[in-house]
């Protein structure tokens, strides 16, 4: 139902394309990150929770039509719908069904919950193209409490000691749910301008996230784009701790290369253990592996019975690294 082009990946019964990577005549969005939600295509189609942010990244002119989660539509001879994927906000898994045939694409996903977006919906399907950004056994992910307690503790710590407190996440999902787990109570916090842009479209959806305020005297905590490091803005808050949130810092070498004080493993991205069990909950006879550790998932399926296969994408270079 779906074959990768040079495009990206297409469904001809239906005449569009899902996450292309080059411009094309109909895109269907999984959600608003760059490697899924390229500029230049005639339209879009994608979940009613991510419109505002999609128009926030791709301009208020572009056309877009947002349908409601589970609502089923004919686009050309298939019947498409879209389901929350639990990634970030209006993230989806893309449905195709035809001559009863079901295809799954999940997008990107995970499975703990997330105050911030509808949490992930399991599909029973056929084939399930499914992303592997952390298919390796290394990667478990420890419970978010815990990581929400190491990070309310490291703030703590640099008060008593008259620092600052510089955080590293992804503007786009990171910092939202990073805001919604922090404690009000805690000190002053300073957003950085590109996490601020996107509050509004979690505001309309709902969303009430921590109040920010601009640079004040003594410690505060800033959350900040890994781009923003050594800019003049973080230089501006003086001595400061850095720490960088995301399921890479499960690695030593990432985090050394980093260069930061402390890692906080919180990923957007299902761990080993869930990407595991959403396959076995689809039922999927055929599974298709994209992203990251793609052909170590293949291989363990394959070796488990199971019928998997690389399927290639083609990741753009100026795409945001959102784990």
């Amino acid at each position: 139902m779906l074959r990768s082009t040079d495009r990206g990946l297409y469904c001809e019964a239906g005449g569009f394309y899902v996450d292309p990577w080059e411009t094309v005549e109909l895109a269907v969005v999984t959600h608003a990150h760059w490697d899924h939600a390229r500029p230049g295509c005639e339209a879009y189609l994608t979940a009613e929770p991510g419109e505002a942010l999609l128009r926030e990244r791709l301009g208020p002119e572009v056309r877009i039509q947002s349908v409601p989660y589970g609502h089923r539509f004919r686009q050309g001879a298939v019947e498409v719908s879209l389901h929350p994927a639990g990634h970030i906000l209006g993230s989806a898994q893309v449905r195709l069904e035809s001559r009863g045939e079901v295809w799954v694409v999940s997008g990107d996903y995970k499975r703990q919950p997330d105050p911030t977006c509808a949490p992930f919906e399991p599909l029973r399907c056929h084939t399930f193209v499914t992303e592997a950004t952390f298919g390796l056994p290394v990667f478990r992910w420890p419970p978010q409490e815990q990581v929400f307690g190491e990070i309310h503790h490291w703030w703590r710590d640099n008060q008593q000691s008259g620092r600052s407190s510089i955080l590293f996440v992804y503007s786009l999902g990171k910092a939202q749910r990073v805001l919604a787990g922090l404690d009000p109570a805690a000190g002053p916090l300073v957003l950085h301008e590109s996490v601020a842009r996107y509050l509004p479209a979690y505001e309309a959806d709902g969303l009430r996230l921590l109040p920010s305020g601009q640079t004040v005297p003594g410690p505060t905590l800033a959350l900040a784009p890994p781009s923003a490091a050594g800019s003049a803005w973080l230089r501006g808050f003086g001595e400061a701790s850095t720490g960088f949130v995301s399921g890479w810092m499960q690695i030593r070498g990432k985090r050394r290369r980093r260069s930061v004080d402390r890692g906080f493993v919180l990923s957007d991205h299902a761990d080993w253990p869930a990407l595991l069990a959403t396959i076995r909950e689809t039922g999927a006879e055929n599974v298709a592996v994209t992203n990251g550790y793609a052909a170590a998932l293949a291989r363990w399926l394959a070796a488990q019975g199971r019928k998997a296969w690389v399927l290639e994408t083609r990741r753009p270079a100026d795409s945001d690294p959102e784990a």
